[in-house]
């Protein structure tokens, strides 16, 4: 079974967010191996991302999607069968990294199989830490010819 990691800077702390994040990781747990793993977010300054780096780039195991605004949109199928193919060539392990408010060092973008952007538009860390859980539910559907709403 493949183990997807979502690793995140910062804690989720709106009940509204922790609530829709763990009904998905329950529907997930059919599928994958789901993990979150959380990097302390630091205050915003430059020496952040440098810092939010040295946590995450140990953390990353398999293959590395970090989310960011310059990387390449993929639809729910697209998204879908990436990790079909991630799974097909033996791939066990899939990270995928979201970054804080000041987005991901250029290190962390690098160590990417996959440069993976939701939209052009910037979304709360907690906020996409919802979609891309959802979206990654989605795909798992799809990859297993299931309905799913539209």
């Amino acid at each position: 079974m493949i183990t997807i990691e979502i690793i995140a800077v910062g804690k989720i702390k709106e009940k509204y967010f922790k609530d829709a994040i763990n009904e998905y990781h329950k529907r997930l747990s059919r599928y994958c191996r789901f993990i979150i793993t959380e990097i302390p977010d630091f205050p915003d300054n430059e020496d952040s991302i440098v810092k939010e780096a040295q946590l995450i780039l140990p953390k990353i195991k398999g293959t590395c999607v970090p989310l960011c605004i310059e990387g390449t949109p993929l639809d729910s199928i697209g998204l879908a069968n990436f990790i079909k193919d991630e799974a097909l060539s033996g791939g066990s392990h899939i990270s995928f990294i979201i970054g804080g408010s000041n987005g991901l060092h250029n290190d962390v973008k690098k160590a990417g199989k996959l440069k993976l952007s939701f939209s052009k538009m910037t979304f709360p860390h907690q906020l996409m830490r919802v979609i891309l859980t959802e979206q990654i539910y989605r795909a798992f559907k799809i990859i297993n010819n299931e309905n799913y709403h539209k």
